[in-house]
C-alpha cells in the first residue's frame, strides 16, 4: 500500500497551470480534458489550488489549499464548490475510483 496520497491531477490559481499525473496518462482524453476543466474553473472561480488525490484505499478525494493571506480566495465558495462537483461529476469520480482500484491496487473488478 502507498504511504501517501497520489496525487490525480491538481489546478492552481497561483502559477495558472494544470498538473496531470504522468502515471494517469492512459486515462481516456475526453476523461483528462473533462479533469483540466473541472479543475482550471474551479481555481479561476474561488482561487488557490484543487488537487485530485487517491487515498490508500483507492477513495478520490478533492483537496483544496490557498496561500497565507490570500485575501481573494473564497473559502465559502470553496466548500460549495466542492460539494457540487461531487454531486455533479459522482459518476465519473466513481469510475476513477474503479480505474485506480483495478489499474493500481490490483483489485478484481
Amino acid at each position: 500500500m502507498y504511504q501517501e496520497n497520489i496525487v490525480l491531477c491538481g489546478s492552481s490559481k497561483y502559477t495558472k497551470k494544470f498538473y496531470l499525473n504522468e502515471d494517469f496518462n492512459g486515462l481516456p482524453k475526453q476523461v483528462k480534458d473533462e479533469l483540466k476543466i473541472m479543475c482550471v474553473l474551479y481555481t479561476e472561480e474561488i482561487g488557490g489550488t484543487l488537487e485530485l488525490q487517491f487515498d490508500d484505499d483507492g477513495s478520490l478525494s478533492l483537496v483544496t489549499n490557498a496561500e497565507e493571506g490570500d485575501l481573494l480566495y473564497d473559502e465559502i465558495g470553496s466548500v460549495l464548490k466542492i460539494k457540487q462537483l461531487q454531486k455533479e461529476k459522482a459518476e465519473l469520480f466513481e469510475q476513477l475510483e474503479n480505474y485506480y482500484k483495478i489499474f493500481f491496487l490490483g483489485e478484481d473488478a
